[in-house]
């Protein structure tokens, strides 16, 4: 069955929230989307309103998908909840009837899991939460949308009033594994060398990456871009190819000037970049895609050399998975290095995300990014990987000091590609198929649940939890709304009765969902 856009207006007037459910396949075009559903989570919004009249309105113009044409719900704005004084007597306790998220219901007598909001506990600033845009994912928007889908679709993705309003976009230097050809931005015959960069060029990325993220950018001027080399050219290696060996010492000065180069072209064609990792990866070496060793003395020398960072641009160390934390704190040990770095770059395939508060305990000043974490074939179910998602990369990381979190491919086609080699069961945010059809997956929905509701300049405040399966992370928006996103991965349904130091209010999450909450501090 196909469904219908639709579009329900907030009134402006009161808190919102929202759950998640059902999957769906979206085809996107110039008349709107098309949605065929499948049983899976389900998203909500919700809106909060104070006893006996209405709050301030937090953000007027909110507007909240829903798609109920077949009964499918996805980013739906549920009915409001009621927001209380803490003080006040009559507030629904456990036993009571109670508003729920599934329609009307009682708490049946559980003990809810308190969620206690402290919104003057400030943590840490937040940059945003986005995507990378690779090679493919750039020449399948170019290629396989027509020119009013490719606009709806960089619309819905970064549009901060009326899309999921993402602000970060990972660029690789280069060509990384989703690729339609290896390449760097300086190929020589194999035995040869450019020691003066004479052959740099970005030609290959006006074709289909540069384009891309200029128009993204045009939708959203708040867009920070994040590059990520994965291999010097292969002149430059010890394998004399992008593919395996590592970086030859007396190359050290050659690559970061390429890098230097790199950003100022990329200023040039209009797409600053905000921050620059070391080296994407760099304990890995494979075998059928673009790829660099790069131990920890490399890295301090690499990270000496580009310094300071060209135009501003940050440098982050690591790039790599949670369970290369001693690796990350070898570098960030050697004094000139620490005064280089402006942070480090986590993805999310190894070890546990309290990683990133090990450096953060060690290196207090130093900025951390989750700047990979990819959905895929291994996980194919959409409850699974929304609570996975919702839980890890966005509450997890969140409450392990990122500042910014960015997951895996913008878009993949339907075999997870273009592709030269590397993950072979990878899937991109949406799935952009042969005749056109978008297909949204989780990490799409659970990456909305966030960039949709937290705002330019928000804090991550305190919030306790985790508890019985579920997590959150509360964030303060620069406009005096708190946004708390909750997560049930739990197989059953959970209450929750959330409290700061004036409301509290009370809710029940389904098993497998998760939840994004926005209401008024009072004056």
């Amino acid at each position: 069955m196909s469904g219908h856009r639709r579009w329900h207006e907030c009134d402006g007037k009161s808190v919102h929230a929202s759950g998640l459910g059902r999957a769906g396949r979206c085809r996107a075009g110039a008349g709107g989307v098309r949605r065929q559903g499948t049983r899976g989570g389900a998203v909500r919004t919700v809106r909060c309103r104070h006893p006996g009249g209405t709050g301030t309105a937090a953000q007027p113009d909110r507007t909240v998908m829903a798609d109920n044409g077949d009964g499918t719900v996805l980013l739906a704005r549920q009915p409001d909840l009621v927001l209380a004084d803490v003080a006040t007597p009559d507030v629904p306790t456990p036993g009571a009837p109670a508003q729920s998220l599934d329609g009307p219901a009682a708490l049946h007598g559980t003990v809810p899991v308190p969620i206690d909001v402290d919104a003057a506990g400030r943590r840490q600033l937040i940059a945003g939460f986005g995507v990378g845009l690779s090679d493919a994912s750039a020449w399948l928007i170019r290629n396989r949308l027509d020119e009013d889908a490719r606009k709806s679709l960089l619309r819905e993705l970064f549009d901060a009033q009326s899309g999921l309003g993402l602000r970060l976009l990972r660029l690789a230097v280069g060509s990384s594994e989703f690729a339609r050809d290896r390449y760097s931005l300086d190929d020589v015959p194999p035995g040869q060398q450019d020691p003066n960069l004479a052959q740099l060029s970005i030609e290959r990325d006006r074709e289909a990456v540069l384009p891309v993220a200029r128009s993204a950018l045009a939708v959203n001027p708040a867009l920070r871009f994040v590059a990520a080399p994965h291999s010097a050219p292969g002149w430059m290696k010890s394998s004399d190819s992008l593919v395996r060996g590592t970086l030859r010492p007396e190359a050290t000065a050659a690559y970061a000037r390429y890098l230097r180069r790199f950003v100022d072209l990329y200023r040039e064609e209009g797409v600053p970049v905000f921050a620059l990792t070391l080296q994407h990866q760099p304990r890995a070496e494979p075998a059928d895609a673009p790829g660099m060793l790069l131990d920890a003395a490399a890295r301090v020398a690499l990270a000496g050399q580009l310094a300071p960072g060209p135009g501003g641009t940050r440098i982050l160390e690591l790039d790599d998975s949670w369970d290369a934390v001693d690796d990350a704190l070898k570098v960030l040990g050697d004094p000139a290095a620490q005064a280089h770095l402006a942070g480090t770059a986590w993805h999310c395939y190894g070890g546990d995300v309290s990683a990133q508060t090990a450096v953060h305990d060690a290196y207090p000043g130093k900025e951390i990014y989750l700047t990979e974490c990819s959905g895929g074939t291994w996980a194919p179910g959409f409850g699974d990987g929304l609570v996975h998602f919702g839980g890890t990369a966005v509450v997890g990381a969140v409450r392990n000091w990122a500042t910014g979190i960015m997951l895996g491919n913008l878009a993949l086609d339907e075999a997870g590609g273009p592709r030269i080699g590397g993950c072979a069961g990878c899937r991109g945010l949406v799935t952009i198929g042969a005749d056109g059809g978008v297909v949204r997956h989780p990490e799409y929905y659970a990456l909305a649940h966030a960039s949709r509701f937290v705002r330019p300049d928000a804090v991550h405040v305190t919030s306790t939890g985790p508890v019985d399966g579920v997590s959150n992370a509360a964030f303060a928006n620069a406009d005096g709304s708190l946004v708390l996103v909750v997560v049930n991965a739990a197989t059953v349904p959970r209450d929750i009765r959330v409290r700061t130091a004036e409301r509290t209010f009370g809710a029940r999450l389904s098993s497998a969902s998760m939840a994004t909450y926005v209401w008024n501090v009072p004056e």
